[in-house]
C-alpha cells in the first residue's frame, strides 16, 4: 500500500512539474511582463475615459472585461511573433538566449499557431467591446510586428521611435472600449505620455545591455552613436515629457502636477548622475526610475478616476 501511495505521489508531483514547465514556456513566449505593463496602460485609458465622460464601471462592465482579456491576448500575440522572428539574434544575447523560441522548447509552427490564435481571439473579443478598440488592437499588433520587428529593429537607430508607436496604443484601446472619441485631448495626452516615456526607458535598457545588442548587431542608439549621444538624447526626451504634463492640466491639476514632479525628478536624477555615475549605474538608475514613474502615474490616473466616479456618482 505504501508503495502504491508513493507512486501516486511521484506521479502527481511529476504532473504538477510538467504543468509548471509548460506554463513557464507559455509565459516566456507571450512575454507576460510586457502584457502586465501594457494592460496597466490600457486600464488607465479606460478609467480616464469613464471619468472624462461621466460614466461608471457598472455601465461598461462587459466592455471592460472584454477589453482586459482581448488586450492581453493581442499583446501576447505581438510578443510571440516578436520572439519567433528574433530568435536568431536572441540566441546571440545573454538576456534572451534562453527564450523558448531560441532553445526549441516551442517550435516555430507551435509559436505561429499560438500567436495567430491569440491575435484572432483577442481581436474578436475587443470587437465585442468596441469595433474601434479592435481596430486599435490590430493596429498596435501590426506596428509592433511589421514596422518595428521586421522593418526597423535591425536596420536603423530609429527603431526605438517606431516601436514606441505600438507601445503608445494600449491607453487608446482602453479609451475606445468605452468611448469612440479617441481624438479627445485627454486621450491624446495619454498617447503622447506613453509615446515619449518609452524613449528614455528603452535608451536606459540599450545602455545596460549594450554588449548584447552589439553582439547581435542590432543598431540601437548607443551601439551606433555612442553612450554620450544616448544620454543627451534621453535628457532631451525628458524635457519633452516634462512639457507634455501640461496636456493633463485642463482635466486634472493633480495628475498634471504629479506627472510634472515625477518627470522633473527623473531629469534631476539624469543630470546629477550624468558624470558622477558610471554609464551602467546611470542607466540602471534611470531604468528603475522609469518603471516607478509610469507605474505611479498610471496608478494615480486609475485611482483618481475611480474615486471621482464614486464621488460624483
Amino acid at each position: 500500500m505504501k508503495s502504491v501511495k508513493l507512486e501516486k505521489t511521484v506521479e502527481q508531483t511529476t504532473s504538477v512539474s510538467n504543468v509548471s514547465y509548460y506554463a513557464d514556456i507559455l509565459f516566456e513566449t507571450i512575454k507576460t511582463g510586457i502584457i502586465k505593463s501594457n494592460v496597466l496602460a490600457m486600464v488607465a485609458g479606460l478609467c480616464f475615459a469613464l471619468f472624462i465622460h461621466g460614466e461608471t464601471l457598472l455601465t461598461h462592465m462587459g466592455s471592460i472585461i472584454l477589453a482586459l482579456v482581448g488586450s492581453s491576448l493581442v499583446i501576447g500575440a505581438a510578443g510571440t511573433f516578436n520572439n519567433l522572428y528574433d530568435r536568431d539574434i536572441d540566441a546571440k544575447m545573454e538576456r534572451t538566449k534562453k527564450r523558448p523560441t531560441v532553445t526549441g522548447a516551442i517550435s516555430t509552427k507551435a509559436g505561429l499557431i499560438l500567436g495567430s490564435s491569440f491575435a484572432v481571439a483577442g481581436t474578436v473579443l475587443l470587437a465585442f467591446a468596441s469595433p474601434l478598440a479592435a481596430l486599435l488592437g490590430f493596429l498596435g499588433l501590426f506596428l509592433y510586428t511589421v514596422p518595428y520587428t521586421i522593418w526597423t529593429k535591425r536596420s536603423t537607430i530609429y527603431n526605438t521611435e517606431v516601436g514606441s508607436l505600438s507601445g503608445a496604443v494600449p491607453p487608446l484601446i482602453g479609451w475606445a472600449a468605452v468611448s469612440s472619441d479617441i481624438y479627445h485631448p485627454a486621450a491624446i495626452g495619454l498617447f503622447v505620455l506613453m509615446l515619449i516615456w518609452q524613449m528614455p526607458h528603452f535608451y536606459a535598457i540599450a545602455i545596460r545591455k549594450l554588449e548584447d545588442y552589439r553582439a547581435a548587431d542590432v543598431p540601437m542608439l548607443p551601439v551606433v552613436k555612442g553612450i554620450k549621444r544616448t544620454k543627451i538624447q534621453t535628457l532631451v526626451y525628458l524635457v519633452v515629457l516634462l512639457a507634455s504634463s501640461a496636456l493633463f492640466f485642463p482635466f486634472s491639476k493633480t495628475i498634471a502636477i504629479t506627472a510634472f514632479v515625477l518627470t522633473l525628478g527623473w531629469m534631476i536624477l539624469g543630470l546629477a548622475g550624468y558624470k558622477k555615475m558610471s554609464d551602467y549605474k546611470w542607466a540602471t538608475a534611470m531604468f528603475i526610475y522609469s518603471l516607478n514613474h509610469i507605474t505611479i502615474l498610471f496608478a494615480l490616473i486609475i485611482g483618481y478616476s475611480l474615486i471621482l466616479m464614486y464621488v460624483n456618482g
